[in-house]
């Protein structure tokens, strides 16, 4: 696997930002192919980077990995902002932890997707392939492409996030805008939690989606999560108003 997977919007549009994407535990770049595509559709770069091992590689290592990863993208004006981070699953949790310190290249917003819960009854048991697949996804593309995929690492889901990390994910105080991502499906996430730390940051969006679980980026509903991370993008450049108010008659 090389060190980055780039996606690149469409030949002679403006690009409309930079999005970073960390991958979760057994995850692969490959992962990320379908969302990659998407959002670069809308013209936005993209770069993959490799999933972050909690056991070996401390936050500000990662950091340091993180803004060489943006740097790398940069044209002849620098990084195309806005900067956004993406992670998910543990990438989530270190995302979310990197947030309380002083950052070379601070992202403009990040993006949480499927951040795993502290409380008990909030981690995976050991159990077969399929049963782990179930935990992450109903979507058949993906639990193909997460099976097919040789580097992918079968039982990941077993592998403690680091206390500490998590610790610094849900106390985060930041003021930079967050989306949280998470399907209400999802037998990993601490939905109480995700809702009190969505109250108490300053510019936080939490978007649940209906049926997913886990991988909520690639589960059956990730045309409509990829929409909903375009829009988180593209408010970004109004003061986090949506551009569009959409009223609709009851049902």
């Amino acid at each position: 696997m090389t060190q980055y997977t780039d996606y690149f919007g469409p030949e002679g549009l403006l690009v409309r930002g930079t999005i970073i994407v960390v991958p979760g535990r057994g995850e692969t770049q490959a992962t990320y192919t379908r969302f990659g595509r998407r959002l670069a559709a809308d013209a936005y770069r993209v770069r993959v980077v490799d999933a972050p091992d909690l056991d070996t590689e401390d936050l500000t290592a990662l950091a340091t990995r993180l803004a060489e990863a943006a740097e790398d993208t940069a044209a002849e004006n620098g990084v195309v902002r806005p900067l956004v981070l993406v992670g998910a699953d543990s990438g989530a949790a270190a995302v979310a932890a990197l947030l309380g310190q002083a950052l070379a290249t601070p992202p403009d917003a990040v993006v949480l997707a499927g951040l795993p819960g502290q409380a008990p009854g909030t981690t995976a048991t050991a159990g077969t392939w399929d049963e782990e697949l179930d935990v992450r996804t109903s979507c058949p593309a993906h639990r193909g492409n997460l099976t097919q995929d040789p580097e992918v690492r079968r039982g990941s889901l077993d592998d403690a996030v680091p206390e500490a990390v998590l610790a610094a994910a849900y106390d985060s105080e930041t003021a930079v805008p967050v989306l949280l991502l998470v399907g209400d499906a999802d037998p990993l996430a601490d939905h109480e939690a995700l809702a009190h730390t969505a109250k108490s940051l300053a510019k936080a969006r939490l978007s649940v989606v209906h049926g997913a679980h886990h991988d909520v980026l690639n589960d059956l509903q990730h045309r409509s999560v990829a929409a909903e991370a375009v829009t988180f993008l593209e408010t970004l450049r109004n003061e986090l108003r949506p551009l569009v108010t959409v009223r609709s008659s009851a049902w």
